[in-house]
């Protein structure tokens, strides 16, 4: 079985892993070329490059697909199938797609149609999903709208960042690809297509994505510092500085929901983004609609730390408020 393998991230270093370890060694692997990371701007090499010469597996990190050198190289390699997990945009062109014997497959971290582009799993976390998955594609020249090969669902906890059902749904993955592989040489597969209708586009997440806007509902900001662990995080300002708001969670005892700060009277109700100490003395902020409390944060040049630990140096937060 020959398997080219294209992908840059953990996810798709964990599907890489698991290809490996199922008797599904690639005989090629492309991924995106090293690139300079932190403060010392270090050349650092993507996790599947890592991962794949762990293995002793030879690397391509083209610059482009249109190189012609490079689509020699995957023309030659003759495979049966080439697989992509994590490698943006999942999109390659006709006479690629024609190149191996079983077509082009696509490991997609959504219950496809749902949450096509870039970034399906901070979008699932955000608006609030109870359930998610993966989805394997024989992929088309449009990105995230091939046939549907297989599908596994899975649970989102009230938990869960960005980051744990990245890990969670590359497990899944792989060994969903693993299944799918052996049974398209086997007895076969019935591909379903996923249809025209419309569903939401993910896009790249940007930076300023991350930018808390206080008048939104609390519920919404709790899971916004979830869906948005990692990259890009979710930050606000607090006295001109860049203040990352890291984990939260929303008052739902409204007894708590008490300030031991005074308020004016003349503001009988405290304003989006009003820092207050609830009565067993958390640090919480209003929101347009409730209020959550913040446990873990990170003043911009500084480490992250417990908020307790944070108030001992900055109590003057208490009674600001944040934009």
């Amino acid at each position: 079985m020959k398997i080219v393998f294209f992908g840059t991230p953990d996810f798709a270093a964990t599907i890489l892993e698991k290809l490996v370890k199922n008797n599904f060694k690639p005989v090629l692997v492309v991924t995106s070329q090293d690139k300079p990371i932190g403060r010392r701007q270090e050349l650092t090499p993507p996790s599947v490059k890592i991962e794949a010469q762990k293995y002793g597996l030879p690397v391509l990190q083209p610059e482009s697909f249109d190189i012609p050198e490079f689509r020699q190289v995957l023309f030659n390699s003759q495979p049966d199938f080439i697989v992509l997990a994590a490698f943006g945009p999942p999109f390659l062109d006709k006479k690629i797609l024609n190149i191996p014997k079983y077509g082009c497959l696509n490991v997609h971290p959504s219950l496809l149609p749902k949450y096509r582009g870039a970034s399906p799993i901070p979008q699932a976390i955000l608006n609030g999903e109870k359930e998610t998955g993966v989805t394997i594609i024989r992929m088309s020249e449009k990105i995230d709208q091939g046939d549907i090969l297989s599908q596994e669902k899975l649970e989102i906890l009230p938990v869960d960042t960005a980051l744990t059902l990245t890990n969670k749904l590359a497990g899944l993955g792989g060994s969903l690809l693993v299944k799918t592989i052996s049974a398209l040489v086997g007895s076969g597969i019935f591909p379903r297509p996923q249809g025209e209708s419309p569903t939401p586009y993910c896009p790249q997440l940007k930076k300023e994505d991350g930018r808390i806007n206080w008048d939104c509902p609390a519920d919404y900001i709790e899971r916004q510092t979830r869906a948005f662990d990692p990259w890009p995080g979710t930050y606000t300002f607090f006295e001109k500085k860049i203040l990352k708001i890291l984990k939260t969670h929303v008052i739902t005892d409204r007894m708590s929901d008490i300030s031991s700060h005074a308020i004016n009277e003349n503001e009988p109700e405290r304003k989006a983004g009003f820092v207050f100490l609830t009565r067993d003395g958390k640090l919480a902020v209003q929101a347009q609609k409730g209020s959550l409390v913040v446990e873990i944060l990170q003043l911009e040049g500084k480490k992250p730390v417990p908020v307790q630990d944070f108030l001992r140096g900055h109590r003057d937060i208490v009674g600001a408020t944040l934009e």
